[in-house]
C-alpha cells in the first residue's frame, strides 16, 4: 500500500465509514509501520540520538529524531511502502532515507543528517 492509500484509507477509518477489509488493511499496515519504526528507534539510540514514537490519533505513527547535543537539530521520520511496492524509510519531506531491511543504514544516513558540523 502506498503511504498515499493508506492516507486515504485513515481517513475513511477516522471517519467511521470502514469496511472489514479497510480495517483489517489499516490495523495491519499501522503495525508494521509502528514495528520498523520501533526497530529503527532502537539503533537511533545505540548511535547516541534520542527518539520518541508519535501516534496521533488517525495519522500514521512517525518517529522523531532528536540530536541532544543540539536539540534544533530534530527531524521526523515515517516507515510505508513506495510506489514500488517496498518498504522504506522516509524524511517528513516524503524523501527516501533508506530501504526498509536496512535500519542500519538508515540509522547512518539520520545520524549524517543531524550530525553537529564545525
Amino acid at each position: 500500500m502506498t503511504i498515499e492509500a493508506q492516507q486515504t484509507a485513515e481517513t475513511v477509518a477516522a471517519k467511521g465509514a470502514t469496511t472489514p477489509d479497510v480495517a483489517v488493511a489499516h490495523s495491519q499496515t499501522w503495525q508494521a509501520n509502528l514495528a520498523r519504526l520501533q526497530g529503527l528507534a532502537e539503533v537511533l539510540t545505540e548511535h547516541g540520538l534520542r527518539t520518541r514514537l508519535m501516534m496521533p490519533p488517525g495519522r500514521v505513527p512517525s518517529l522523531h529524531v532528536v540530536n541532544p547535543c543540539a536539540s534544533a537539530l530534530a527531524e521526523d521520520v515515517y516507515a510505508g511502502r513506495g510506489q514500488d511496492g517496498l518498504w522504506w524509510y522516509w524524511w517528513s519531506w516524503a524523501e527516501r532515507i533508506a530501504a526498509g531491511e536496512d535500519v542500519e543504514g538508515a540509522a547512518s544516513m539520520i545520524e549524517h543528517v543531524l550530525a553537529v558540523t564545525a
